[in-house]
């Protein structure tokens, strides 16, 4: 995988988070540049995905092939899910859902950068 881009969206993700948990604390909802740091991660997360696809196969293991690409496709829902939760859900805990969302996109970022860096 790329590095650098992994590392960037791990940044971003815990730009979101902070984000997130700024607004949770001022019992905020969604603004605008929650939106533009979770656009930002989409598109860098779409990056990591053709990317990933197409070294894919570099990976030995089936297994570990299949749950690296079933990762990048993953980590594609989590932002736009959990935005559009805090959209329609007006409470406080709308950020809540968005602070949980960065934490799993985080974690499954780490993920795929393990079993990449594991297997080819």
């Amino acid at each position: 995988m790329l590095v650098p881009l992994t590392v960037m969206l791990l940044v971003a993700a815990g730009v979101l988070g902070l984000v997130a948990a700024h607004h949770l604390i001022r019992r905020r909802l969604v603004d605008d540049p929650l939106i533009l740091v979770g656009a930002a991660i989409e598109l860098g997360l779409v990056v990591q995905l053709v990317y990933g696809l197409s070294q894919s196969g570099s990976i030995v293991d089936g297994s570990e092939r299949a749950t690296f690409v079933a990762y990048l496709f993953t980590v594609l829902v989590i932002v736009p899910a959990a935005v559009f939760i805090a959209i329609k859900e007006k409470t406080r805990w709308a950020m809540g859902v968005v602070l949980g969302g960065a934490v799993v996109v985080a974690i499954l970022l780490a993920r795929i950068q393990q079993i990449w860096s594991l297997n080819a």
